[in-house]
């Protein structure tokens, strides 16, 4: 029986009795495209239809989606590829007493039955395997860990994958491979796609050596640029809490499982863009916690947005200028910007007139931390002492400075509260009325154990399911609260998964995505609900 859930403002997702019906429908929409879609997840049972308001309305594309016939659909034959494993994960012993088998007839049973890419999400280069041995069925984790290394093999629910890069996870980890699951300069990037048989090897158990990570920089006072080719150019002397680049995003990737990304505050980006006279979507500087120091070779023009922190350009041959928020600022060859602490909000924006000159990922420049995309040779990560930016010069901007600097917007600080608005769903069926009445009457303390794939929440009292079995994995949007099975939320932001296993019982509208992207550990949010689930559906 088919059901169309909410899943956001903007988001619709359509259940299906199993995953052969979900292909199905998935391939009629694929075919014959409804007006106003702008996205498809597909995923284990459903899929998540992603729509714009503009053109089409929740409630009639509700009424079109229940009348769209399947068609013929699953995954074409794509080739074959083995793919060699060392069985030595960190939950290979509990997956082993949870089948009531040992852990090398798990390691020979994995290795023993073929497999098949069903679909694609979670992150870039994630395929969801389904095989034809029927004693693979295991819980997630009740707890996602925050750090699974790159090439892990796990399993949930009936499902095997392999994680592309080092992410944040629940799947039960039973070993690791060296191969490359995505590589932008392979065509197509993702080793697996939709329909690919797979087979796993058994290789011999070898350690691992994991080198020390690199250390900031002390702080050493305004010097010359390094020579370079770039005659315009930021070079990172010291990154502060997180650095990143962030432009709009790139929507519409769902099919290579590449989730959106772009700047967790988009008002502060345009709003840096506009002070700079630079296109609203162009590329610029985000930083998180402040601390930032940042040193320019050329003439160029900056605007500094988002959380307000004291800054200063420090001269090599003139005294220091402090630099006003949202103006534009004129910065000379050899200048150094100074970033200071933060003491409301998290991540302040620096534009550059200009802009940046790096080729794009599939469209953008930003910096997606859980896919590991992003532009040039950055591949995703955030930006180190040392590392390069290359800029087209003032003389590239499209627009003139705008010489009204925007005023700063309010931000919380650590210990303050605010609230969110929501639309409940697509799960809230999976927790009980007092589940619900404890995400909407109880505050929520934003934990250090957040960053831009996710904010992680905590409440005296967890959420309480209805619900106790596995959920398989569908697809998520920026503002989604997930709720592992602890009960304790986690709110996506921008770098979220593409798809995920733990149920999602509402999200936060887009208009309090941008304060969502500015809250600090240690604010305390409230919930509120704006519509309910069924009136945006029009039920």
């Amino acid at each position: 029986m088919r059901r169309v859930l909410t899943a956001s403002e903007t988001s619709l997702l359509v259940e299906e009795a199993d995953l052969d019906a979900s292909m199905r429908l998935h391939a009629a929409l694929v075919a014959d495209p409804l007006a106003g879609v702008v996205e498809l997840v597909p995923a284990a049972r459903t899929v998540l239809v992603r729509f714009d308001r503009t053109l089409v309305d929740a409630a009639t594309l509700t009424r079109q989606l229940h009348a769209v016939e399947p068609v013929h659909g699953g995954p074409e034959e794509a080739g074959s590829v083995r793919i060699g494993v060392r069985y030595d994960g960190q939950d290979l012993d509990d997956v082993a007493s949870l089948l009531g088998i040992t852990a090398e007839q798990v390691a020979a049973r994995h290795t023993a039955a073929t497999w098949q890419v069903a679909f694609t999400g979670y992150a870039p280069g994630f395929g969801y395997l389904v095989g034809d041995d029927p004693i693979f069925d295991v819980p997630r984790r009740s707890s996602p860990r925050t750090r699974i290394p790159a090439g892990s093999v796990g399993l949930a629910g009936t499902f095997s994958g392999i994680y592309p890069r080092e992410s944040p996870g629940g799947w039960q980890l039973i070993g690791r491979t060296d191969a490359a699951m995505w590589d932008l300069d392979r065509d197509p990037p993702a080793l697996l796609v939709p329909g690919t048989t797979v087979h796993f090897e058994q290789l011999e158990r070898e350690s691992v050596t994991v080198e020390p990570s690199a250390v900031s920089s002390e702080r050493s006072g305004p010097a010359a640029p390094a020579e370079h080719e770039h005659p315009f150019a930021v070079e990172v002397v010291r990154p502060g809490l997180q650095l990143v680049l962030q432009d709009l995003g790139r929507p519409g990737h769902a099919a290579l499982g590449v989730s959106a990304s772009g700047a967790a505050d988009r008002r502060a980006l345009r709003a840096a863009n506009r002070a700079v006279g630079n296109a609203p979507d162009a590329a610029a500087f985000e930083i998180a916690g402040g601390g930032a120091v940042l040193r320019f070779t050329g003439a160029a023009v900056v605007a500094v947005t988002g959380a307000p922190a004291e800054t200063t350009i420090e001269r090599s041959d003139g005294p220091e200028l402090l630099v006003e928020h949202g103006a534009a600022t004129a910065v000379e060859h050899g200048d150094e910007l100074w970033l200071g602490p933060l003491s409301t909000g998290l991540r302040t924006v620096l534009a550059v007139r200009g802009g940046l000159d790096l080729p794009p990922a599939l469209g953008s420049l930003s910096s997606d931390t859980l896919a590991g995309l992003g532009p040039g040779d950055l591949g995703g990560r955030p930006l180190r002492p040392g590392d390069l930016v290359p800029l087209h010069g003032p003389a590239a901007a499209p627009y003139a400075v705008d010489p009204c600097p925007a005023p700063a917007e309010p931000l919380p600080a650590a210990g303050e509260t605010v609230e969110l608005r929501i639309v409940l769903g697509p799960r809230e069926d999976w927790f009980t009325d007092a589940g619900v009445r404890t995400l909407l009457e109880q505050d929520w303390t934003i934990t250090p154990r957040s960053d831009r794939v996710g904010v992680r929440l905590e409440g005296a009292v967890p959420l309480e399911r209805a619900v106790t079995g596995e959920l398989p994995s569908e697809g998520a949007v920026t503002g989604a609260i997930q709720v592992p099975p602890d009960g304790q939320p986690v709110l996506f932001l921008p770098d979220h998964p593409l798809t995920g296993g733990y149920p999602i019982i509402g999200a936060v509208i887009d208009r309090d995505l941008d304060l969502a992207g500015q809250l600090p550990p240690g604010v305390h949010i409230r919930f509120r609900t704006v519509a309910s689930a069924a009136e945006i559906r029009g039920d």
